[in-house]
């Protein structure tokens, strides 16, 4: 009997074991593992330039603030949940910050200046997402919180550009180029 007791206490020490080890990726998922650390801060340096070239400084007062919140609110939540990462390396895996901070980015793009610079934020945000289940470091609902909590924030500070500016976009003279216009009320 003590044998059989001592054999199962070796299988569940060993079972633990295995479980607690952190998991390696390496090939292509290290890869994909990078290419979304590369996207997660590409994306807010290029909410930031097109900041600097509309000279927008209020969207940058609009962005600080989404970032803030986001940031805020995806670490308070990493620290009161305390989720095992799939691979085993932490426990801070819910909610995802790279897919956070990637769609606050791609929400204030995409609300700020239009559906053209904002659906191509939001497909690299996606595939941010998708790297961080596919890498291992989180599973889908984790994601898939960070996601919200990223596309809220930004929905809550953000406010259209063209709208605020009277700019619209529109055909010159019917040859098919298009221009950006101003309506001037005096």
């Amino acid at each position: 009997m003590t044998n059989k007791i001592i054999i199962l206490l070796t299988i569940c020490f060993i079972s633990l074991s295995v479980n607690a080890q952190e998991i390696k990726v390496t090939g292509s998922r290290k890869a994909v593992r990078t290419s979304g650390d590369v996207g997660a801060i590409l994306l807010p340096v290029a909410g930031l330039t097109a900041i600097l070239i509309n000279k927008d400084w209020q969207g940058l007062k609009q962005g600080v603030f989404a970032g803030v919140t986001t940031l805020g609110v995806t670490t308070a939540l990493k620290y009161a949940v305390k989720k095992q990462r799939p691979d085993h390396s932490d426990s801070h895996s819910f909610p995802s910050m790279h897919t956070s901070v990637s769609f606050t980015a791609a929400s204030f793009i995409q609300r700020r200046y239009g559906w053209k610079w904002g659906a191509p934020a939001y497909v690299l945000s996606t595939y941010i997402g998708w790297s961080r289940v596919y890498g291992k470091k989180h599973d889908w609902w984790d994601v898939a919180a960070g996601a919200a909590i990223g596309t809220a924030s930004s929905y809550i500070f953000t406010r259209p550009f063209a709208k605020k500016h009277n700019l619209t976009i529109s055909p010159i003279a019917g040859d098919g180029h298009y221009g950006v216009y101003t309506s001037m009320n005096f």
